[in-house]
């Protein structure tokens, strides 16, 4: 008997075989898996895995995740966009147009989305900027202020602005001050004593001098003539550096586009801001007809200590009389000027050569000095 041979034990000495069948059950089963995990997409698996995170969240982080998936298909679709407006219909890349979109989103900047210290800092940064233009318009000639807003117009519409703020706080702004002026004195028939210069028919030409943005012109539109003066008919030249608007004509105003003698009335509303201003109510007398009137609003604190009086002499001295000065207001003066018809002037030049003594001697002790240095001082705010 061999060593590990047993009685009863008689096993087969040949190895089982596996059924056929089942092998071939077992093969079929393991190819569909095969194909399955080749046939699965992994976006959708994803998609299946939010899913189930999703039903799990509350109502408000599915919300957000909503919102966020939208925020991604719009950007995408705007990158596609990007993409296929890269070439033109000649099939150039636009980068011109972008770069003009660009310069143009960035200037418009929405002070409402800025938070209270941005806004603060962005105010700050304009008032600089304005108090540096109007330093600079009132430091130098009006042919070199003239040169400064043509090569940088912007420059205009930015002091206009920081003026427009600085008027706020006033009492009364001067040009409505004029306006008032010509509704009181419509009262009286044009061309009357105590009513508006003016032609017979009623026409009354203006020229406004140094305009800003022509709001003078624009409020006469709606200014009409009553009783006497109902046929009073309006007619305003507007000047400044930049022509702001469709009333506005450019020009330096010591020489604007307008015949000799036809201007009835001559307005200078904050505008002797040149250091050669006096240029300006020369070319204001030249466009002027005689018995017309120049009227000036000027700072009060541009006079100094002389109260005014050097002032009217020295346009008293270029043949015009004065009519009355109003310096009710806190932050402004306003003067009235008359032109007498030239006999009248005549007779005053006759009686001012036999005088023995000049006048206004006090001007020829600064003959040469630029009169912005001398009799109305520049109008330069604080450095802060």
């Amino acid at each position: 008997m061999s060593l590990f041979q047993v009685e009863g034990w008689n096993l087969p000495t040949q190895i089982a075989k596996e059924d056929p069948e089942q092998a071939k059950k077992k093969k079929q089963k393991q190819k569909k898996k095969q194909q399955k995990g080749k046939n699965v997409d992994p976006e959708k698996l994803q998609d299946m895995y939010k899913q189930a995170v999703d039903a799990v969240k509350p109502k408000g982080e599915k919300e957000k995740d909503k919102k966020k998936k939208r925020k991604r298909n719009e950007g995408n679709d705007d990158k596609n966009k990007e993409k296929k407006s890269k070439t033109n219909e000649g099939g150039q890349p636009e980068k011109e147009s972008k770069k003009v979109s660009a310069a143009e989103t960035s200037k418009k900047v929405d002070s409402s989305k800025l938070t209270p210290l941005q806004r603060k800092m962005q105010e700050k940064l304009a008032g600089s900027r304005f108090r540096w233009i109007n330093e600079q318009l009132y430091t130098s000639t009006s042919s070199d202020a003239l040169k400064l807003i043509e090569e940088n117009p912007d420059m205009f519409d930015e002091y206009h602005n920081g003026f427009r703020n600085q008027v706020k706080s006033w009492p009364q702004n001067p040009v409505d001050a004029f306006l008032d002026q010509v509704k009181e004195r419509l009262n009286k028939p044009i061309a009357a004593p105590g009513g508006l210069p003016g032609d017979k028919d009623g026409t009354v030409v203006i020229a406004d001098m140094g305009c800003g943005e022509a709001q003078f012109a624009k409020d006469l539109q709606h200014v009409k003539g009553h009783g006497k003066s109902k046929k009073a008919k309006f007619k305003v030249h507007s000047f400044d550096l930049k022509a702001a608007n469709e009333f506005i004509t450019v020009a330096d105003i010591k020489n604007v586009p307008l015949p000799d003698e036809s201007a009835h009335v001559v307005v200078f509303c904050l505008a002797l801001m040149g250091t050669n201003f006096l240029d300006f109510i020369k070319e204001g007398l030249r466009i002027l007809k005689p018995r017309g009137e120049i009227w000036i609003a000027e700072i009060k604190s541009r006079f100094g200590e002389n109260d005014t009086k050097t002032f009217v002499n020295v346009l008293k001295d270029f043949g015009l009389m004065h009519k009355t000065t109003d310096d009710s207001n806190k932050m402004f003066v306003r003067f009235e000027f008359f032109k007498p018809p030239k006999e009248i002037l005549e007779d005053q030049r006759k009686k001012k050569q036999k005088q023995e003594k000049p006048k206004f001697i006090e001007n020829d002790e600064h003959e040469g000095e630029p009169e912005g240095k001398w009799l109305l001082k520049p109008c330069i705010y604080k450095r802060r």
